[in-house]
């Protein structure tokens, strides 16, 4: 058995036809199959930071369950970043973790039971910042969160918002190899791989790849990115 995780850049459920529409974003969702989701632009932006997707609508409709991450009652997670995890996986940790930079930031981090790895997993979700030296700080400040066994077991998924193979990512250099599934940015044309999946020395890659199917392509500006693992 193999764990298949996914992260996407909903854009807070804004379409490239201009419209919100949670159900076409939980429909993808539902579609990708994942036993864990990493949504970044999940919340509004303003205000109180309402979700963009309706907790309910969004368990009812993709099955999954939303981690616990969120600092009040109408957020799905912590600037804009949020975890789903499928039925019979285990949450055993959820944090938020505060990251540098001029614009606001963050990620969050849980620990996971996964079975079919038969153990734990270290998942943190993140929206790294526009700017390269603050790309560099931002990863070197999760790295600092996560507990000595993550590196083997670790997977830090999100918008990396680096447009390079792998400059601006050398924190991660020391444990962790950088999956990029392919093109993801922009929807409409895509030319760069924003989106991306570090993973731990004991997790072997499997397969991996870029959602572009039925309404992936135009539900927001980024396409959902994917891969499976397996224990090495």
């Amino acid at each position: 058995m193999a764990l298949r995780v996914a992260t996407w850049n909903i854009r807070k459920a804004v379409g490239l036809d201009r419209r919100r529409d949670p159900s076409r974003v939980l429909s993808v969702i539902a579609h990708l199959g994942a036993d864990i989701v990493a949504l970044q632009e999940a919340d509004l932006r303003l205000g109180a930071r309402r979700a963009a997707l309706p907790r309910t609508q969004l368990e009812a409709e993709t099955g999954m369950q939303v981690v616990e991450l969120a600092d009040n009652d109408v957020s799905l997670g912590s600037h804009g970043n949020a975890l789903l995890v499928a039925p019979g996986l285990t949450v055993r940790k959820a944090a938020r973790i505060p990251l540098p930079g001029l614009e606001p930031r963050g990620a969050v981090t849980a620990e996971i039971e996964v079975p079919a790895l038969g153990g734990a997993v270290h998942v943190v979700g993140t929206h790294l910042g526009l700017l390269r030296r603050w790309r560099r700080l931002q990863l070197a400040t999760i790295l600092e969160h996560l507990p000595d066994e993550a590196v083997a077991r670790g997977l830090i998924l999100g918008d990396f918002n680096e447009w390079h193979a792998m400059r601006g990512l050398e924190a991660l250099q020391s444990g962790f190899s950088v999956l990029a599934p392919g093109h993801s940015f922009h929807a409409a044309r895509p030319v760069a791989a924003l989106d991306r999946i570090a993973h731990g020395r004991g997790l072997l890659p499997l397969s991996a790849g870029v959602e572009r199917q039925g309404p992936a392509r135009i539900a927001s500006d980024h396409l959902p990115v994917w891969a499976e693992f397996g224990p090495r």
